[in-house]
């Protein structure tokens, strides 16, 4: 009997499923609750967890619970912690959440809600779960070893060699990204710099309070946090109203680059406990509560998705980035459905917490579905928008004019109606001077956000507290990243140097962490430079330039995985590794071969760099085109760069494979020796 209402249960959660992608997938000419999105992701990932990541664990990966993990056998308090199951799946999804979840599906609505919708459920359980959990288990056999190890170990030294320069230009790309967004989302509000630049010194206090004042007190510390970030909030209103303190606290794009290019520096350079460990602890706490905030808001609200399905922007003619569907729309939505900056995760940190092989189920597939779940919740906020806001919002100056009243009248003219004295009713509402041109996707998701919470709790009177507590989330989420990339990314060029010269490599000497934090810092800073001083917005050329690096970086770790798959003589399991590479393959190579050398201006850098060379002539200012066309021929040779690096690794994991099949190689895995776990008793 128990069978058989099992079996009853999940045909009801499929059926589900079903007929709400079917309403979503099909449903034209009238708009559609948001609530099918809800219900389609959660049948989705119940599905997917249920019977997919058990068939990898049972079938493929077959999980061991009475091996030892490398936080049993090396436990030493300090790297190796065996770590309660729950408390290591808050850290893992902690730090993988950056703003690829919140930021490209808002941008990738441009298209419409249907696209990206749908590659967010069937990229995520498909392919972003399936990378992060086989690569945290392969990891986990290993001894905690990092991705570059394992190519190195599996593939060959030109495969560690091109996993270690991968690794090292996605983190400087990803950070200039993640910076530029925080200046869009920041420039010209008040209200939203003081709240931030509140919770800089709100976290120095919370790691002097738990480390010198109050030792161990955690809950302290939380409550502490938590009631110092809401005072933060409700104080930026009444700075932004003051003209004194209002003044202070308003930055340009450029004033804002710098600030957040030196507090890159600080946090790379400044203890661990000061103030990278207590942010990542508020910011934690803030995305959890955020997002399940934000669902319960949507389950009470029931709002309606104003944009189409499909725009007509799916011709590759968008404002607020150019390129079809695609590849772009793919590409776009990055780490909402797979990410290779969550492999770095799963063989980071996060490995050497594990404290049973069973529970990398849970922690690898389950946090990147939670991850999913904030893309769904982003596409539903930028969706639930009227388009003509949306639009307006998302659209740089250089598309759709500087003047309110130009910009409207451009995109009443797409077919998306919005009058100027709506735009500033709206900027108004959520306390901020203008919404026009606030390009990035940060704004337009806390709008969006906003809106939905004030339906539920408080009504328009305190829509501008939920707007800024939206930006102050996205923020956090932000530069969370922004505080753990930029020390990863100094570390690594401490390990390089130390080659060099043995000092260099000490990540405790004080002349190196200046130094080696300085060139990092320096690195996605130039990002962050060119995309602030971009006429475009910078997020036309520089978000498309992250999602290559950032697939890139999944083909990487799909091609360690696959190695490690055949080697251990699971070939005819191989199609859960190797069909998303390919897929990757097929989008990533196509949309990398598009912003190199595609003839639009608005898509290839190289085509934008001959259009400006071609007005050097007629331009009152030459020097300020020479430093746009070099930014341009930058990028290209960048991105460029990055795949030819990729496609060495996947030619030589080819040729590897073509060894192992053909028995020309032994297929050998080179896993630490099965030790039997001291705690078989804790099984079940």
């Amino acid at each position: 009997m128990s069978k058989i209402v099992h079996v009853l249960i999940w045909s009801a959660v499929a059926a589900a499923g079903a007929l709400s992608i079917a309403v979503i997938a099909l449903r034209r000419g009238e708009s559609i609750s948001a609530m099918w999105l809800v219900v389609a992701a959660a049948c989705c990932y119940s599905l997917g967890y249920r019977f997919y990541s058990k068939f990898l664990a049972t079938k493929v990966l077959v999980l061991e619970p009475m091996r030892a993990t490398p936080a049993e056998r090396l436990e030493n308090g300090r790297d190796f912690v065996r770590t309660n199951k729950w408390v290591v799946f808050g850290h893992h999804f902690a730090a993988i959440a950056g703003p690829g979840p919140l930021v490209g599906p808002v941008l990738a609505a441009q298209f419409g809600y249907l696209p990206g919708t749908l590659w967010i459920l069937a990229g995520a359980v498909f392919g972003g779960c399936v990378q992060d959990f086989v690569i945290l288990l392969f990891s986990v056999r290993r001894d905690g070893k990092s991705l570059t190890e394992m190519a190195r170990e599996e593939i060959g030294k030109v495969g560690g060699f091109i996993a270690y320069v991968s690794i090292l230009g996605i983190i400087v790309i990803l950070l200039g990204v993640a910076a530029l967004i925080v200046v869009n989302a920041l420039k010209g509000s008040p209200w939203g710099a003081f709240t931030i630049a509140m919770t800089i010194p709100i976290a120095l206090l919370m790691g002097l309070y738990l480390r010198r004042i109050r030792p161990g007190k955690v809950l302290e510390t939380s409550i502490l946090g938590f009631a110092l970030v809401m005072l933060a909030i409700v104080s930026g209103q009444w700075v932004s109203q003051s003209p004194t303190w209002g003044h202070w606290f308003t930055f340009t794009a450029p004033t804002l680059a710098i600030v957040i290019i030196i507090y890159g520096f600080a946090a790379s350079a400044l203890p661990v406990w000061l103030l990278l460990a207590p942010r990542d602890y508020l910011s934690t706490f803030v995305k959890l509560g955020v997002i399940s905030l934000l669902a319960a808001g949507i389950l009470l609200v029931h709002p309606q998705l104003r944009m189409p399905a499909l725009t007509r922007f799916i011709d590759g003619t968008g404002p607020v980035f150019a390129g079809n569907i695609f590849p772009f729309a793919f590409l776009t939505i990055a780490c909402g459905a797979i990410s290779g900056f969550h492999s770095l995760i799963s063989s980071g940190t996060t490995p050497k917490l594990i404290a049973r092989e069973t529970e990398t189920r849970l922690v690898g597939y389950g946090a990147m579905m939670a991850e999913s779940l904030v893309a769904i919740m982003a596409m539903i906020a930028a969706c639930t928008m009227q388009p003509g806001v949306y639009f307006a919002i998302n659209s740089p100056a250089g598309i759709v004019g500087a003047a309110p009243e130009a910009a409207a009248s451009t995109i009443s003219n797409w077919g998306f109606p919005v009058l100027a004295t709506d735009m500033a009713a709206l900027a108004h509402s959520v306390g901020e001077q203008t919404l026009y041109n606030r390009t990035g996707g940060a704004p337009a998701f806390a709008v969006g956000m906003a809106q939905i919470f004030s339906r539920s709790l408080g009504g328009d009177a305190v829509l501008a507290i939920w707007y800024h507590f939206a930006i102050m989330f996205e923020a956090l989420f932000i530069l969370t990243v922004l505080d753990a990339g930029t020390r990863v990314g100094r570390f690594m060029v401490q390990d390089a140097l130390g080659h060099w010269w043995k000092p260099l490599g000490r990540t405790s000497w004080y002349p190196s962490i200046l130094s080696t934090s300085a060139l990092i810092v320096a690195a996605w800073g130039y990002f962050l430079w060119q995309g602030v001083k971009d006429p475009l917005g910078g997020i036309n050329s520089l978000w498309p330039l992250f999602g290559i690096a950032n697939q890139l970086l999944s083909i990487v770790a799909l091609c360690v995985a696959t190695t490690i798959l055949l080697k251990m003589g699971k070939a005819r399991y191989v199609l859960v590794t190797l069909a998303p590479l390919c897929a990757l393959v097929g989008v990533t190579f196509t949309a990398s071969w598009h912003k190199i050398f595609d003839p639009n201006p608005r898509i290839g850098f190289l085509a934008h760099a001959r259009q400006l060379l071609s007005q050097m002539a007629t331009a009152p200012k030459p020097g300020d085109l020479t430093k746009f066309i070099f930014n341009d021929r930058t990028d290209a040779a960048v991105a460029g760069f990055l795949v030819c690096l990729v496609s060495l690794i996947l030619l030589e994991s080819i040729l590897e494979w073509a060894r192992v099949l053909s028995g020309r190689k032994a297929a050998r895995v080179k896993e630490s020796p099965f030790v039997p776990t001291r705690f078989a008793a804790e099984e079940g």
